[in-house]
């Protein structure tokens, strides 16, 4: 039997992406001052959350797994995050 990879797991999930609204909202000035910005980035499971080219915490909220990683990583004040709207965030098809 193969071993997938964490992208080929996380492949298998299905994504309904509001693309009205997003549940994760990034303060970048405290998030950089408080060393927020690399632990997210660092400890996403899904890679939500990277360096954009202007130097700011770049968020693709459609691939959240809604894990919580994020929130136990994060200084307060430095990171909003909510479940998405009803119908909306990710729906697991295995695992």
């Amino acid at each position: 039997m193969k071993t997938l990879t964490t992208t080929e797991l996380l492949a298998r999930n299905r994504y309904v992406t509001d693309e009205e609204e997003s549940h994760i909202t990034v303060n970048q000035e405290a998030a950089k001052a408080t060393g927020t910005a690399e632990r997210l980035i660092r400890c996403c499971p899904a890679d939500v959350y990277s360096w954009a080219a202007d130097g700011t915490v770049a968020v693709e909220y459609a691939a959240c797994l809604e894990c919580g990683t994020c929130l136990a990583v994060a200084d307060p004040g430095t990171l909003s995050w909510h479940y998405p709207r009803g119908g909306f965030g990710i729906q697991f098809r295995e695992g």
